[in-house]
């Protein structure tokens, strides 16, 4: 679980509990009165909006997130002023939806997103269609009940305590789910249930229960566009900035600036000898070393085993030492491939005939472990180049360049070292001196 910080509140933070404290504001302050049609048309508009965003970029799982509080404010509307009175259908309605809502949702967050398949789709629309025929039938055999005019409106000032502690079973259940994942669609299904939990908190007051309830459906929404800026922005492998923030990064440089280039040596070798999956969990380890460089560094999957770093307003002088750190840090890190199964005795007569093979044979397979346990563990290193802006060169195409000159110096001169583009100057400067 990833430590709390700035970055990672800043994450669940943003856009669901930003959007949630505007719309309490609007809601509470008068500032903005609209008709009951407007906000019809508002909800209807976040609903509608929040599906197309959805199925365009196959996100099933928020398509379900809506159909379940569509149906639950479908609920509240036909429950009228007889959710306010105990024992009646309108009432019976109001506690199923209380307790149905953060069920529901904490189960939409835990399943695996498959995209539109029927078989990841039908478990929670079958669920649905269950809790919807079970609901009827409850308000049904309640119908007869009278409504007496000493009866207390229940609903009218709080919830009842069961409903409370659903909400908060719900919201921490999806709050360890996001602090798992950190995914947006996580931080939105908590945010919508806060949102949706206080339109039930208001129902007395319709105009403020309507705003929450149409801005439950908008944080949904919102989430589809944040998981898409998300995949565009970042590299889903090894969580940093990919290509595409690196270059609007790129945009924004002004000098002093000074550009990295992080190549993982023998990264071919990792994968034609141990399979793609140990090169993915070394591309991982290489990358959470890069997330934490000092010296006010950012760096950025570029592809394959690329990296390049970003240090605004640095001189050379003033980040060579901190990639040197940030080199050595690589090194000195323990790799350990996953273990692979070393079962090669089938199960059965056969293998406890195997045994009886004498102790010899136990004393191989013991030098044999001890020797896959050695090999198990890779040591893997990074060959670095650096440039910095100058008068000459500001560009930061042309710094780039020079560092991936740099680069490849670094790698014809042994590998795991650190080299800089003003080391070629200089080299060249002594030659031509003792020419």
């Amino acid at each position: 679980m990833r430590v709390w910080s700035a970055k990672t509140l800043k994450s669940f933070l943003m856009p669901g509990g930003i959007l949630l404290f505007g719309v309490a504001v609007l809601a509470h302050s008068g500032w903005i009165t609209l008709a009951p049609p407007a906000l019809t048309f508002l909800y209807y508009a976040a609903l509608l909006g929040g599906a197309l965003l959805a199925w365009r970029f196959h996100s099933s799982r928020t398509v379900l997130a809506l159909l379940v509080l569509f149906l639950a404010s479908q609920v509240i509307a036909l429950a009228g002023a007889e959710r306010s009175h105990p024992g009646t259908p309108g009432w019976i309605a109001i506690q199923a939806v209380t307790v149905l809502v953060p069920l529901n949702l904490v189960l939409i967050a835990v399943m695996q997103e498959r995209g539109f398949v029927a078989s990841s789709v039908a478990p929670i629309g079958m669920l649905l269609f269950v809790q919807v025929i079970v609901v009827t039938v409850l308000c049904r055999a309640a119908e007869g009940v009278q409504v007496t005019a000493h009866a207390r409106p229940a609903m009218q000032a709080s919830l009842p305590g069961y409903a409370i502690a659903a909400f908060v079973v719900g919201s921490v259940c999806l709050l360890l789910r996001w602090a798992l994942t950190h995914k947006p669609l996580e931080c939105a299904l908590f945010w919508s249930m806060a949102t949706f939990f206080l339109s039930l908190r208001f129902l007395a007051s319709p105009r403020i229960a309507a705003f929450y309830s149409a801005a439950s459906l908008c944080i949904l929404a919102v989430s589809v566009i944040e998981n898409s800026y998300l995949l565009a922005y970042h590299d889903e492998l090894t969580t940093l900035p990919s290509r595409r923030a690196f270059n609007d990064a790129m945009m924004r440089l002004q000098e002093p600036f000074s550009i990295a280039v992080v190549d993982i040596d023998h990264f071919k070798r990792f994968n034609d000898t141990y399979g793609h999956d140990t090169g993915d969990q070394v591309l991982r380890l290489v990358a959470s070393k890069l997330a934490r460089v000092t010296g006010g560094g950012r760096a950025y999957r570029c592809g394959g085993e690329e990296f390049n770093i970003l240090f605004p307003g640095k001189s050379l002088d003033e980040v060579v030492d901190h990639l040197e750190k940030l080199r050595a840090t690589v090194e000195s890190a323990e790799f350990r491939r996953r273990g692979e199964d070393r079962r090669q005795i089938p199960r059965g007569p056969d293998r406890r005939n195997e045994r009886s093979r004498g102790r010899a044979r136990k004393g191989h397979a013991i030098r044999q472990l001890a020797q896959e346990t050695i090999q198990a563990s890779l040591s893997v290193t990074v060959s670095i180049g650096v440039a910095e802006s100058t008068s000459q060169n500001s560009h930061c195409d042309l710094v780039l360049e020079a560092a991936d000159k740099a680069l490849y110096r670094a790698k014809e001169n042994g590998r795991n070292r650190v080299e800089t583009a003003s080391s070629s100057r200089r080299n060249r400067a002594k030659a031509a001196g003792i020419a």
